[in-house]
């Protein structure tokens, strides 16, 4: 029972339903009461509950779950819930929040499915007004909405809601309905607890049923959010957080619903497409915001943006990470072509006039599929064609590079290195041929602080019998090296891309995943550790990393260069002050806290590029470290290796020990880095920052940094 609490998590009981047919007497059969508890509750070091005293998780009783027993539809056209509501160890919840902590509150959404149209309409529907700051004060909408009812309660935990919304004479009995469930349990004026524990509860439920008694055979399932939303979204959490279901959104989040405030639709397909485009929207480009309620969506960027700077990963939200757990309908996105959703992305399409849309005007959406074929060949007007992600075309050979050996890694030496480079049959790859080659020596792997790029595409020397390419650097190990050094490489092609449309073909750079080898200059082979798992940041950046012009994909070689000492010195122009540190956890930690920064995080790039990153909007929750770094590397004390301090002449001082760095990272206010300034010491005679932050940030801890961004 593992994860059972989270601040925005969700988590869900087995939804049992009793259909019962239209019109039919109701009946009741008093809910069994639930079992007692078979198991202390446990929770996960991400949970605040974990750190909670015994008395105060006894008193709260974490957890909300709701169980739906039975939906019925009565003679008066009225929909009656049975349900009961537990803790997370199935025992009773008192609605009310009098016997047990914290008030419950339960809405109602029920909707009927249209299969031709894979659309729902809400039964009961709410006019909303524009607020007086927005684009069109007092402007009205009608929006679907929640059922209205009441709610009695039978027994503690066990309660009966029965609307006075009626449904309307003749509704179709044989269509499917979906009742959804929105539920939050309020800890946050409970008194006499760990403020940690003075937060919500949520809990979601979605139930198919058709009212005539009949088997449920059309379903909306086009997306999981388990293995799509969730991969970024950390977790889905709308309204306030509350809303937690995809199917649940969705129930809402139809064409029957426009924003007051903008005009714009909320329909899901239009809607969400709109804001995963963000910044990319034609419309946004020419100058016209996007926005939904208060809300500007227009900083928003994709974090897949690929070669082509186009957004065509569709498959990674409508299919998801998992091809086990994917809905029925999920191939939706490419067998449904419609002008909703797709003019919803390209907006800069006018469907009356025929403008940006090279078949002309569309009155309706009959011939769409005619031209937009599920499949065809890459970069053609077919829909995955179309939507080809460059980095993962086929037409690319598979560029892979190992380091086979390195001889004379000794100190005063120029070390040599044998790389194999293969295509993804396994044919050897002549490294001089390739569009770059540079072998990267650096070290020492405990805190990088001297590197060197070469280009060996003229020196090097290509083994056809071997199948190898060698080149010895014409830097030395310096004299005074010690420990372990690495070697990897910057090593791609340009490719080809040849369109299926007829038009001009396209160039990008193939990249081999950078090698890295480990040698030891003096000692035993001591890798460099991995604080960041690679496979952490694909969750997100779907396919891989893809930086500086996509040849530097693995973040064990992009620490070499992101090291404490490393900034944008040698970019940035003298008018624009000091250099900004780019080490690894500082920048990081900046990137992604970015548009709740409170300081100005700019670096200056290659061809005097400026990158400012205030605006980055991060879809999880900065609070779980957990989402990035590997293992338990953000726990204090930090390994012994951990030995260099930054350079952050940026920043309200320097240099910033390596733990201090990290933290300010995202903390960065003058509050903040007061507090670690006063907890840090320069002793006489050390280069490196005494860092007292595990004194009080250390495991088991008052103040862990695992206990302190629990959830």
């Amino acid at each position: 029972m593992n994860n059972l609490i989270r601040r925005a998590a969700l988590t869900l009981s087995t939804v049992a339903l009793l259909a019962l047919p239209l019109l039919a007497t109701e009946t009741r059969t008093r809910a069994a009461a639930p079992a007692p508890p078979t198991a202390k509750p446990r929770f996960s070091p991400s949970q605040v509950e974990a750190y909670a005293t015994a008395s105060d998780v006894a008193f709260i009783r974490p957890g909300l779950k709701i169980i739906v027993n039975s939906v019925t539809i009565g003679s008066d056209r009225k929909v009656v819930v049975d349900f009961n509501l537990t803790d997370s160890l199935d025992q009773p919840i008192d609605r009310l929040g009098k016997t047990t902590p914290g008030p419950v509150s339960v809405s109602f959404v029920l909707s009927w499915y249209d299969p031709t149209t894979r659309q729902y309409t809400s039964y009961n529907t709410r006019v909303a007004t524009g607020s007086a700051t927005s684009p069109h004060p007092g402007a009205t909408a009608t929006q679907a909405a929640a059922l209205a009812g009441t709610t009695v309660d039978l027994e503690t935990g066990h309660a009966k809601f029965t609307s006075t919304t009626v449904l309307p004479a003749g509704f179709d009995q044989t269509k499917t309905h979906t009742l959804g469930i929105y539920s939050t349990r309020n800890l946050t004026a409970v008194v006499g607890i760990d403020p940690a524990l003075q937060k919500s509860y949520f809990a979601n439920a979605v139930v198919d049923f058709r009212p005539d008694g009949g088997t449920v055979t059309d379903k909306w399932d086009k997306m999981r959010e388990s293995t799509t939303c969730n991969t970024c979204h950390d977790p889905l959490g709308a309204h306030g957080g509350s809303r937690q279901q995809i199917k649940l959104c969705v129930l809402c989040h139809q064409p029957q619903s426009t924003d007051a405030n903008t005009g714009n639709t909320v329909d899901m397909k239009v809607m969400a497409h709109k804001i995963h485009m963000g910044k990319s929207l034609p419309s946004v480009i020419a100058g016209t915001p996007y926005g939904v309620s208060s809300s500007d969506f227009s900083t928003v960027v994709w974090p897949q943006m690929t070669q082509g700077k186009t957004i065509t990963n569709c498959a990674l939200c409508h299919e998801g990470t998992d091809a086990t757990n994917k809905g029925a309908q999920s191939a939706v996105w490419y067998t449904n072509p419609s002008r909703a959703a797709c003019g919803s992305c390209h907006d800069d399409v006018d469907w009356v006039t025929g403008a940006n849309h090279p078949a002309g005007p569309q009155a309706d959406d009959k011939a769409c599929a005619s031209c937009h074929q599920p499949d065809g060949l890459e970069f053609d007007a077919s829909i995955k064609g179309a939507h080809t992600v460059w980095e993962k075309s086929k037409q690319l050979k598979g560029l892979k590079a190992t380091v086979v050996s390195v001889t004379n890694m000794n100190p005063g030496k120029h070390p040599t290195a044998v790389f194999k480079l293969t295509n993804g049959d396994g044919s050897a790859v002549d490294g001089t041929k390739l569009t770059t080659f540079s072998p990267i020596l650096a070290g020492p792997t405990s805190s990088y602080s001297k590197y060197y790029r070469e280009n060996a595409l003229t020196t090097a020397v290509f083994n056809a019998a071997a199948g190898t390419t060698s080149y010895t650097f014409t830097a030395i190990v310096p004299t005074d090296a010690s420990g372990t050094w690495t070697v990897s490489g910057d090593i791609y092609r340009n490719a080809t891309l040849v369109r299926g449309d007829g038009k001009a073909s396209m160039t990008m750079r193939e990249a081999a995943v950078n090698p890295v080898q480990y040698v030891a200059v003096t000692g035993p082979v001591t890798p460099r550790r991995v604080v960041v798992a690679l496979a952490n940041c694909t969750t997100c950046h779907d396919g891989g990393l893809s930086l500086h012009g996509g040849q530097r994909v693995t973040t064990l070689e992009c620490v070499i260069c992101h090291n404490p000492v490393e900034g944008d010195q040698s970019l940035r122009p003298a008018n624009l002050g000091p250099a900004e540190s780019v080490s690894m956890q500082r920048m990081i930690h900046r990137i992604h806290t970015g548009d709740n920064l409170t300081q100005d995080y700019t670096i200056i790039g290659f061809g005097g590029s400026t990158n400012n990153f205030n605006d980055v909007r991060y879809p999880g929750d900065t609070r779980n470290c957990a989402k990035c770094h590997s293992g338990s590397t953000f726990t204090l004390p930090l390994a012994q290796t951990n030995i260099a301090s930054v350079t952050t002449l940026r920043d309200y001082f320097t240099p910033q020990g390596p733990a201090t760095a990290a933290c300010l990272g995202c903390h960065d206010n003058k509050d903040a880095a007061a507090h670690a300034y006063l907890n840090t010491a320069a002793f006489p005679g050390s280069t490196i920052s005494a860092e007292a932050c595990a004194t009080c940030h250390g495991t088991g801890k008052d103040w862990a940094v695992e206990k302190v961004h629990a959830r």
